[in-house]
């Protein structure tokens, strides 16, 4: 296999990751303003479409092709052995963490949609920092490979 292919594999990984996290900073955002509207609103109309355009076209993809060529890296480069260290399997549990706080943003998106949220702004405004934070621990992880 070329190894270049493993460069232009990587590349399109960080694109993937650029686009998902992109999405996973701004979705939690347009929660907090949906959260101050009247539902049925033309504005909480306006709000669902662009919640659920972001996911469906832009987070989801993203998530998905980021996963898959993360693992085609992983395999490619022989890591997940005991012998490239700890900080690898770090990393994959804070991405399946990150996974999981995907999964709680395309929850309440839904709840949005049915008109059925029951929280408010400020829990947003919260909620809004765990995608930060993990993202800043992986990328220190991978830059650092502390352990």
């Amino acid at each position: 296999m070329p190894p270049e292919l493993y460069l232009i594999l990587k590349a399109l990984h960080l694109i993937a990751v650029i686009a998902w996290m992109a999405g996973m900073l701004y979705l939690p955002r347009l929660f907090v303003y949906h959260a101050q509207t009247q539902a049925g609103s033309d504005t909480s109309e306006l709000f669902k479409r662009m919640e659920y355009r972001l996911l469906r076209y832009i987070m989801n993809p993203a998530m998905m092709v980021t996963l898959i060529l993360g693992i085609i890296l992983m395999v490619m480069g022989g890591y997940g052995t005991a012998d490239k260290g700890v900080w690898i399997h770090v990393k994959i549990l804070l991405v399946l963490m990150l996974c999981g706080v995907h999964g709680l943003f395309s929850f309440h998106r839904k709840q949005f949609y049915r008109d059925e949220n029951k929280k408010d702004h400020a829990y947003f405004r919260k909620i809004n920092e765990l995608p930060t934070i993990l993202m800043i621990l992986i990328v220190f992880l991978v830059v650092l490979k502390p352990f």
